[in-house]
């Protein structure tokens, strides 16, 4: 299958609209994405996040890109509150559990993956911790110091927001201007210790109490949380790279920080485009345990909640996201989700179909370079899967339609449209099949044969009740059969 032209555009959240993507290594792709902070069991927004960059990575890779895929794990240092203040997350977690802080950090990673890989995501090239480049994360900060964008007091390091901003804006994802951040500040509970309450926190200084703590040269302490992404972004994709994403929530502070100490050493903005996913609802509301409107992706591959009527698969749930643009806010439900169960099986039921299509010498009912070239055009918008999907469907529609015998379709066409689906069902849009189904679905076939075959010969004794009594039977489970003169074809029905 011929690849079209990478005629890709992207929204960049830093200019606010779509861009042509042009990499800034030929056929590279440097993309750095920020992953979870390991306290607790990843929520489904997460979810949506990483399975939206697992498309864009896979969309990527098969338009000939080479990836490079950065997404951390954040296992110190993001504290309770955006303001530096409150207690690491994972050292507060690990007092709720009574077992230590790497024992939560452990708990959850492993977690994490397996999570992830129920919904069949690529794994990221490299996925560094933030406890593994403490060195990396104090020669920034250094840096920073150096070129006058930070200060000691008393054995924390933060950076000075005001003399940043005399030489660079702060605020560029967020819309932020300095007097904005100043006002806002105001109102947090900031540290007597900073110059200004702006200011945020680069190393902080660990008490005789503290667990997680590391040497430095303003004495024993841990990272911010922001420093710990700049620093391993530039370490394994350099100075300058390609992609940097994250959730919607992440533009302020995490990223706005992350532009502004990397401006601070190297000059520039680290990345040329950043994308940013939109938030998932529930029932109309945002997700929040503190009013009971939360839940976890186990519960509902297990069926354990009381929000859904029933269990959902994985790749259920992943249809259902993919059903929306990740830039436009998803609402997750009960009926939502049982549509998607249904189209999604729609969507596979009708690819199985493929193989035992009839082919003949006359000019394919639907135009299907037409309908590849839109595919392709769909995901070269933005990364838009739900007009994909709206697109496979077509597709789905003449493939039912042609099994019926209602419509043509030739041989090399037959061999372009497996190929197709192949390759965004499962290459782009990362689905898989359960082996086991499919074996079923192979053992059903042959005996819905052996079914019509004992049908025939009852037709050619005239045992019309026989013939009439299997024919009912195989309709009460959803197969129905079309008879010709000496045979029967078959489908299944809704």
């Amino acid at each position: 299958m011929t690849l079209p032209p990478k005629d890709l555009r992207i929204f960049n959240s830093l200019s606010k609209k779509k861009e042509s993507f042009n990499s800034l290594n030929p056929n590279i792709v440097g993309m750095y994405v920020c992953g979870p902070t390991v306290y607790n069991t990843v929520h489904l927004g997460n979810c949506r996040t990483f399975i939206s960059f697992d498309v864009i990575c896979r969309y990527l890779t098969h338009l000939g890109y080479k990836v490079r895929y950065v997404r951390n794990i954040t296992d110190v240092g993001h504290m309770e509150n955006d303001d530096d203040t409150g207690e690491d997350k994972i050292s507060k977690r690990a007092k709720i559990e009574n077992i230590e802080p790497m024992e939560i950090v452990q708990k959850y990673t492993n977690e994490f993956h397996s999570i992830l890989d129920s919904f069949n995501l690529l794994k990221p090239n490299i996925e560094p911790t933030a406890t593994g480049h403490i060195i990396e994360q104090i020669e920034m900060i250094n840096k920073i110091i150096k070129n006058g964008y930070a200060y000691v007091k008393n054995g924390s390091v933060y950076f000075d927001l005001m003399n940043f901003s005399k030489d660079h804006k702060y605020g560029v994802l967020s819309n932020r201007n300095f007097d904005d951040i100043k006002n806002e500040s105001r109102s947090l509970k900031g540290s007597d210790e900073k110059k200004n309450p702006q200011d945020f926190a680069l190393w902080k200084k660990a008490n005789d109490s503290h667990i997680m703590k590391w040497p430095s040269p303003w004495g024993s302490g841990f990272p911010g949380w922001h420093i710990e992404c700049s620093a391993m972004g530039h370490k394994y994709l350099g100075e300058k790279f390609d992609i940097h994403g994250g959730g919607m929530d992440l533009k302020f502070p995490h990223h706005d920080c992350e532009i502004a100490q990397s401006k601070s050493v190297y000059g520039e903005n680290p990345a040329n485009y950043w994308i940013h996913t939109n938030m998932l609802t529930l029932n109309g509301k945002k997700m929040s345990k503190s009013i009971g409107n939360s839940v976890l992706p186990n519960e509902i591959f297990e069926g354990s909640n009381k929000t859904f009527s029933k269990s959902f698969s994985p790749m259920t749930l992943k249809f259902f996201m993919y059903q929306a643009h990740y830039r436009n806010i998803l609402d997750l439900s009960d009926n939502a989700l049982h549509a998607a169960e249904k189209g999604f099986k729609k969507l596979i039921d009708s690819y199985k179909l493929i193989k035992d299509l009839p082919c003949n010498d006359k000019n394919s009912e639907f135009e299907i370079k037409e309908w590849v070239d839109r595919c392709y055009q769909t995901m070269n918008d933005d990364f838009n899967t739900p007009v994909l999907i709206s697109e496979l469907f077509e597709c789905s529609k003449f493939i039912k339609s042609v099994y019926l015998g209602f419509k043509n379709l030739n041989k090399n066409d037959k061999i372009l449209i497996e190929k197709t689906l192949k390759v965004f069902l499962f290459d782009i849009l990362g689905f898989k099949i359960d082996q086991t189904e499919l074996e079923k679905k192979s053992n059903e076939d042959n005996l819905v044969k052996i079914l019509i075959n004992l049908r025939n010969q009852a037709r050619q004794n005239n045992d019309f009740n026989l013939s009439d009594d299997i024919r009912n039977k195989l309709l009460e489970i959803g197969i129905k059969l079309n008879d010709n003169k000496d045979d029967s074809s078959y489908n299944y029905i809704d």
